[in-house]
C-alpha cells in the first residue's frame, strides 16, 4: 500500500504565502519525479511544478518566480513554496509521485488535494 498525502491550503489574501506539503508513504523503493498539481473551477488540471529525484525542477510560466517546488528524498515528501499568490491560483492542488514500489511495479500516485483560495 501506498498512500500520498497533500496538507497547507487554506485561505489568504493576495499577496499572501502558503506552503504546501506532501508526504508518501507506505512499500515504497523509490520515487522518481514529484509535482504539483492544480485544478480549477470548470478548468481542467494543469501541471504547475515538477521536481526530480536529483533537484531538477520545472515551472508553469504562470507561477515560475513567485512559487518554489522542493523535495527531501529522504521524508519522500515534497513541498511548494507560494509567494505573492493571486485570486487565478485559486484552485485544488493536487500531488502527484512517480513511485517504484519494486523494480517491476512503478505507478503515479495521486493525493487527494487540498484547496486553496485566494482573496482579492
Amino acid at each position: 500500500q501506498v498512500q500520498v498525502v497533500e496538507s497547507g491550503g487554506g485561505l489568504v489574501q493576495a499577496g499572501g504565502s502558503l506552503r504546501l506539503s506532501c508526504a508518501a508513504s507506505g512499500s515504497i523503493f523509490n520515487i522518481n519525479i514529484m509535482g504539483w498539481y492544480r485544478q480549477a473551477p470548470g478548468k481542467q488540471r494543469e501541471s504547475v511544478a515538477t521536481i526530480t529525484s536529483d533537484g531538477s525542477a520545472n515551472y508553469a510560466g504562470s507561477v515560475r518566480g513567485r512559487f518554489t517546488i522542493s523535495r527531501d528524498s529522504a521524508k519522500n515528501t515534497v513541498y511548494l513554496r507560494m509567494n505573492s499568490l493571486k485570486p487565478e491560483d485559486t484552485a485544488v492542488y493536487y500531488c502527484s509521485a512517480d513511485i517504484l514500489r519494486d523494480l517491476y511495479d512503478r505507478r503515479l500516485y495521486w493525493g487527494q488535494g487540498t484547496q486553496v483560495t485566494v482573496s482579492s
